[in-house]
């Protein structure tokens, strides 16, 4: 029976060293490509809700301009005037300014609250009507 179990023993066959390297390595490069494409992604969700709100300033600066005549100083003349409501979160994350009268852009600057980090901008380029900063394409690639 001992001499059975040995036998048995002899037979099994197991991963040798060399094969389990190899599927670290596989593992390895299939991590290497796949987490910045990873974290692309998730620049690009953060991203996205300071697009979004880029977009209802502008819309609300445009209406305003055509009830009153004239383009808002700020974002907070345009909350004030109850022209767009922006989310408590979005506020927290992001601050917004206008550049130029009338807006030549329109800059979202990420705050010490969002994930990402303090100092990020995300731009639209009003008269180009494009999209520039964290979490976007560069410009050649658009």
């Amino acid at each position: 029976m001992l001499n059975r179990l040995i036998r048995r023993r002899k037979n099994q066959k197991g991963f040798t060293l060399i094969e389990i390297l190899i599927v670290v390595v596989i593992v390895a490069i299939l991590a290497a490509i796949s987490v910045p494409i990873y974290l692309e992604y998730v620049e690009s969700a953060r991203a996205s809700d300071a697009k979004t709100a880029i977009s209802s300033i502008w819309q609300a600066a445009q209406i305003f301009y055509q009830d009153r005549g004239e383009y808002p100083g700020n974002v907070e003349d345009l909350q004030d005037a109850r022209y767009v409501k922006l989310s408590e979160s979005t506020m927290l994350q992001w601050t917004f300014s206008f550049t130029g009268n009338p807006p030549d852009e329109i800059v979202a600057t990420s705050t010490d609250q969002m994930r990402g980090g303090a100092g990020k901008e995300v731009k639209y380029v009003v008269k180009e009507g494009k999209w520039l900063g964290y979490g976007l394409p560069e410009p050649d690639e658009q």
